[in-house]
């Protein structure tokens, strides 16, 4: 949950999952929608699928117990080797270096290393220093220490300087550089991409959703269909509206990912459905707004249901 998410964020989540799941087993029984579920709003949800992946493996082929070794946890989903490093050094009581963004944050201001810390060539450097720094003993200490140096101290931006412990030997301070390292990533523009999401409701003011392919962005969440525009969903709805549906357009909503803008245009509509309508269960679902669902949404997804329930009860 950590892995580009702050602490802050990340704490009621663990808490509510640690709740629903105290064990490897509850996490590997429970339905990916139920656990998808539990990660709505906290984003790159392939964090989620991997977690339920390595759960199943963990528990049904390794008899509940985790590798022991960083070669061996990075065979799980969603394991590498900083990963693999922290669960170790905290959580077992195994010496391994960590590289997670505080610790190289630290370790470049501290050794004045050059470059984008996320560079593949910047890591390569990172790697040896960090395991030369990782003490042979007191090392889930260090871990910890260098995890919350970086998330307390010495921050991206204004680092306390003064009151770290490390600033008599920090090359960067030391030069009155800290705050030109690390080397900030490479600008580059974020291109923008526009699609329109129906909203659409049944006679029982039920609203369709539609389950993405495991890949991909909100990868296995359930969405509202997406079009390129307004006729694009006229010719999906015609097989199931026993009539001409119209629109309302509202407000255009915009959601950022880490690699590019998208503008989404909502239409809704209300349509009588043909009896004779099929819809693939797994792929398709009529969605009660006045149900409790255990279902995987999207953050953009869910504002909009939850808009259109204020709606609903405002109108009633």
């Amino acid at each position: 949950m950590l892995q580009q998410t702050q602490v802050a964020t990340v704490i009621p989540y663990f808490q509510n999952c640690m709740r629903l799941y105290p064990d490897v087993h509850a996490l590997a029984a429970a339905p990916i929608d139920e656990v998808l579920h539990m990660w709505t709003g906290l984003g790159y949800y392939a964090r989620a699928r991997n977690m339920h992946r390595a759960a199943n493996i963990v528990s049904s082929q390794l008899g509940g117990k985790f590798p022991q070794t960083v070669e061996g946890l990075c065979e799980l989903p969603g394991i590498g080797r900083s990963t693999a490093g922290a669960i170790l050094s905290l959580g077992s009581k195994v010496r391994a270096p960590i590289l997670d963004g505080n610790v190289k944050r630290v370790l470049c201001r501290y050794h004045m290393i050059e470059g984008w810390p996320d560079q593949p060539a910047v890591q390569k450097l990172l790697w040896p220093i960090a395991e030369k720094e990782t003490p042979k003993t007191d090392f889930k200490e260090y871990t910890q220490a260098m995890m919350d140096l970086g998330a307390t101290l010495c921050t991206r931006s204004k680092p306390n300087c003064p009151e770290c412990p490390l600033k008599k030997a920090c090359k960067a301070y030391k030069h009155e550089l800290t705050a030109d390292f690390p080397h900030r990533k490479p600008k580059t523009k974020i291109p923008t991409k526009h699609t329109h999401m129906l909203i659409c409701q049944d006679n029982s003011k039920r609203v369709l959703l539609e389950k993405r392919p495991n890949s991909g962005i909100w990868g296995g969440l359930w969405s509202l269909p997406e079009f390129e525009d307004e006729a694009g969903a006229r010719a999906f709805l015609s097989p199931i509206s026993a009539k001409e549906p119209t629109f309302k357009q509202w407000d255009e909503i915009k959601h950022t990912f880490s690699h590019f803008h998208l503008k989404i245009t909502p239409i809704q509509t209300q349509i009588r459905t043909k009896v004779q309508g099929t819809m693939e269960p797994e792929r398709w679902l009529w969605y009660s707004l006045e149900q409790v669902t255990t279902i995987g949404l999207a953050a953009p997804i869910k504002t909009m249901l939850d808009t259109l329930r204020i709606q609903h009860k405002a109108s009633q």
